[in-house]
């Protein structure tokens, strides 16, 4: 939880149950992008 505060991210839960699910689910979206962002190679011949 303290990494997220260096990244000026704000958790909305209280609870650290729910701060984990909240950030697991912000690593998703991220992960997505992250995804989308990579070119794809293919070998020429």
């Amino acid at each position: 939880m303290h990494c997220a505060k260096f990244l000026g991210q704000r958790l909305i839960a209280r609870d650290v149950d729910r701060q984990v699910a909240e950030l697991q689910v912000c690593i998703a979206i991220l992960n997505g992008d992250t995804a989308l962002s990579i070119p794809v190679t293919e070998a020429m011949g």
